[in-house]
């Protein structure tokens, strides 16, 4: 975010992190609470990160649809923006106490609260729930043989364009190589278009690029090596910031883009949104995002093509990169949480969830709500992926993850070289 790192693959607000942490800082100081009262009801806190639309409005009105099925339970939702999130979660996973449902990316975070014994197991108390789920969103959830979180959203991170600019500019096609990429960025700057909008001050967005592109140039082989040695000082991540460096010197983003945030006014989605820049890197929640930050979104002139290969590289345009969004609970949850996080991904939910055009689908043959084109390509790239990584401030715990977004911030902006951020990512990965 990753996001979802929203997605992530996440749906963000253009609350400040300081802002949101405070305003919720009465709810949250409740965390761990939950459960049943002496008086037979039962409060269930649960924190999210659905600030924007369509998720906003729709997890209120679900969880009020549940109070009212079962009168005895209270659902105390708060959402925080994606990085105040974060901090958030850090504090509360410190201090041994999380909410009864939180939001969760798996990976290294997740891999974290689980051993810190913060996480309830759902193997078995969520079997019936799981087994309605597609096996490859519960993957990034799974240790051990275990799951710890109930998907709901799943997808990859691609190309969003605008095809009118694209036009405007002569590209015929989507660019399929990484040379040729460049080569499309430079039209699009001959006809006056901004190239690529992108949230510099939220740092995640742009750990994207470094992330597809050491994939794409050592293939899943080297993403694998790197996790197991802690070692990201090979050429695949070298590359990877050469090359990035090649698309930095184009000047490809828009102005004052190291001070824009995802979703700010001004920021990565509201500028590909209202038709300012060409294109963004982002994950399957984009298009509802740059619609709600921009009030407009772009509509049938919107078009998705999945990352370039490099070449010479080793990976091949199947090995995806991106994630899902979860749902994990924390360890004294109540047992109707699961029964919560079953209502929420039901036959009648779930189409809302996806037909509102922010969500993928999790549970099997919910794919015929999908009525987007370019989230049919997502869903189909999906699903013939010859391999997956997860977002990497994910996959890893906090604290390396934050490195790979600090180090390649600061290479995007002149204050680094290749070399130094894969130093930099793998002194952090070690010290863990």
């Amino acid at each position: 975010m990753g996001i979802p790192h929203l997605s992530r693959r996440s749906f963000l607000t253009a609350v400040s992190a300081g802002a949101a942490a405070v305003t919720a800082a009465p709810l949250l100081a409740a965390c761990g609470d939950g459960g049943s009262g002496s008086d037979g009801k039962v409060t269930i806190e649960w924190m999210d990160i659905a600030t924007t639309e369509p998720s906003k409005t729709l997890y209120p009105k679900i969880a009020k649809a549940y109070e009212a099925a079962h009168p005895n339970v209270k659902i105390k939702l708060t959402n925080l923006e994606n990085e105040a999130f974060k901090s958030k979660m850090t504090a509360l996973t410190a201090s041994g106490k999380v909410p009864d449902i939180f939001v969760t990316w798996g990976g290294g975070v997740l891999k974290q609260q689980i051993d810190a014994g913060l996480v309830k197991d759902l193997t078995s108390s969520a079997s019936g729930l799981l087994n309605t789920i597609t096996p490859v969103s519960q993957k990034p959830y799974q240790f051990d043989g275990k799951t710890y979180a109930v998907p709901y959203d799943m997808g990859m991170v691609g190309f969003w364009y605008n095809k009118r600019h694209f036009d405007k500019a002569g590209i015929k096609a989507p660019p399929r190589t990484w040379a040729e990429f460049l080569d499309d960025v430079r039209k699009l700057k001959a006809a006056g278009v901004t190239p690529i909008a992108l949230g510099g001050k939220d740092k995640w967005p742009g750990m994207y690029y470094w992330a597809y592109l050491a994939m794409r140039m050592g293939g899943m082989t080297a993403m694998q090596q790197a996790a197991k040695t802690n070692d990201f000082t090979g050429p695949a991540f070298v590359g990877a910031g050469r090359h990035l460096k090649e698309l930095v010197d184009l000047q490809p983003f828009q102005a004052g883009f190291q001070n824009a945030g995802f979703d700010t006014p001004g920021g990565e989605a509201a500028s590909v949104g209202a038709g300012k820049a060409a294109m963004e890197l982002m994950g399957q929640w984009a298009p509802a995002v740059e619609k709600d930050a921009s009030g407009k979104g772009l509509g049938d002139d919107e078009g998705w093509f999945p990352f370039p290969a490099v070449d010479g590289g080793q990976g091949v345009l199947t090995d995806v990169f991106g994630g899902g969004n979860g749902h994990a609970l924390g360890k004294d949850a109540p047992k109707e949480a699961v029964d919560f996080l079953a209502f929420l991904v039901n036959t009648e939910n779930e189409h809302e969830l996806v037909s509102s055009g922010a969500f993928m689908p999790v549970v099997k043959g919910a794919e015929s709500a999908l009525a987007d084109p370019g989230r049919k390509q997502v869903a189909e790239a999906l699903g013939a992926s010859t391999g997956f990584q997860l977002y990497l401030d994910q996959a890893f715990p906090p604290a390396v993850g934050q490195q790979v977004n600090d180090s390649v911030a600061a290479l995007i902006g002149g204050k680094a070289t290749p070399e130094q951020v894969a130093q930099q990512v793998t002194k952090a990965a070690k010290s863990q």
